[in-house]
């Protein structure tokens, strides 16, 4: 495990007269930091992303012998007492989180979301039923590629031009008459856009949801969706367990051709367990379920995480361009920051520095390059004041 370095008190000759003009704080704020975290870094991975310190402490305390079963979550079998008490529990949580309604299904299954942008179309679809899609980045634009396959997929609207930076309103959008359903990916995790409301259908067509990156941060009216995906990995838990929250009328018609491990019926008549799921993820996610609840559930969640954004983000608008966010500023995601810098180089050497300071992940998708800090349910506030401290002094260093 990373061990957080000492900074560095020497500075070059040239520089020192900037860096004594830049605020006194960062030895001081080393040593909050190892209160605060020990050995462990601050991890703004984009996912597998940082987890609740002390849910990842019960997991510790409960591994080897799982409250007295004589066995580990790991070994037990997933049709047994001991963890039918588990799904069932992270199951009843979520439920509880979301406020999710009584003719809704959830399932907890495997593959990631990107195997939902295959198993939606055809759960949902026939061969000729066209779904359109709102593309707002890339996850949005590979489930519109995979869903081709197996329906009559259509862009309404695409980002691509404009490099993702911003998200439709409601007058922008030609939603085709009939269409089985509207995607939209509701936080695109690479390049920092999200939904802050989310567009009307109309008619029978139904609103499908990846909502990968921002599942279980704010509320969210499930009531107005046919269905919601979301990987683990990212917000919610470790990887290995996609959720899958569907309107129960549309299980049970799937494409004949569908394979038995993407058909939704399958998974609903078997409770998730038609063959082993992943149950130490599930097991994790219920952990951070519970974690959640205790925190004051989804409305206090959302103020924190509120509140960490608008730390960083004032950080980058107060700094007169040295740092620049490509995100228009009212669909700014609340967990992905993406930012640049003059260059290239000075983004790698401000990721350097970051690094020795025990700052890690910070590197943007390689895709799209520059600089993004996630800044999930489990980052603390006082993360986000180390980064923001660290962009303050660097931005001190080379003006």
């Amino acid at each position: 495990m990373r061990v957080c370095c000492t900074i560095a008190k020497e500075v070059p000759p040239a520089a020192a007269h900037k860096a004594a003009a830049a605020p006194q704080f960062e030895e001081q704020q080393q040593q909050e930091q190892e209160q605060e975290y020990g050995s462990r870094v601050i991890n703004f991975a984009a996912g597998p992303a940082i987890l609740p310190a002390n849910v990842i402490k019960k997991a510790q305390s409960e591994l080897y012998n799982w409250r007295g079963s004589g066995m580990s979550i790991m070994e037990m079998s997933h049709r047994g007492k001991e963890f039918l008490s588990v799904i069932q529990q992270a199951e009843a949580d979520l439920r509880d989180l979301l406020k999710i309604p009584e003719n809704y299904e959830v399932l907890f299954l495997q593959g990631g979301a990107t195997t939902q942008f295959s198993a939606i179309p055809l759960n949902l679809c026939t061969s000729d039923d066209t779904a359109d899609f709102i593309v707002t980045g890339s996850w949005g634009d590979k489930a519109f590629k995979e869903a081709q396959k197996y329906c009559k997929g259509k862009v309404v609207w695409t980002g691509k031009a404009e490099k993702y930076s911003s998200i439709p309103n409601q007058s922008e959008l030609n939603v085709t008459v009939g269409a089985k359903y509207l995607h939209i990916c509701a936080n695109e995790t690479i390049h920092g856009v999200e939904y802050k409301d989310y567009p009307s259908t109309g008619n029978d067509t139904l609103l499908v949801a990846d909502m990968s990156s921002n599942f279980c941060s704010k509320p969210v009216d499930v009531s107005k969706f046919g269905l919601i995906y979301a990987g683990a990995q990212k917000n919610i838990g470790p990887a290995g367990v996609t959720i899958v929250i569907v309107r129960k009328d549309l299980i049970g018609k799937a494409q004949p051709s569908t394979p038995i491990m993407m058909d939704y019926k399958i998974h609903s008549e078997n409770r998730s367990l038609y063959n082993t799921p992943p149950c130490f993820a599930i097991y994790m996610c219920g952990l951070v379920f519970g974690d959640l609840l205790s925190q004051g559930g989804l409305e206090a969640i959302e103020r924190k995480n509120v509140e960490k954004a608008e730390l960083l983000y004032d950080a980058i608008d107060a700094s007169e361009g040295f740092y620049k966010c490509p995100v228009e500023k009212n669909v700014r995601s609340l967990m992905n920051v993406p930012f640049t810098m003059a260059t290239p180089e000075m983004e790698a050497q401000f990721i350097k520095e970051a690094s020795a300071q025990g700052m890690v992940q910070l590197k943007g998708h390689r895709s799209v390059g520059g600089i993004r800090a996630s800044i999930y349910n489990a980052m603390p506030r006082a993360g986000v004041e180390r980064l923001v401290a660290h962009m303050k002094a660097f931005q001190a260093r080379h003006i």
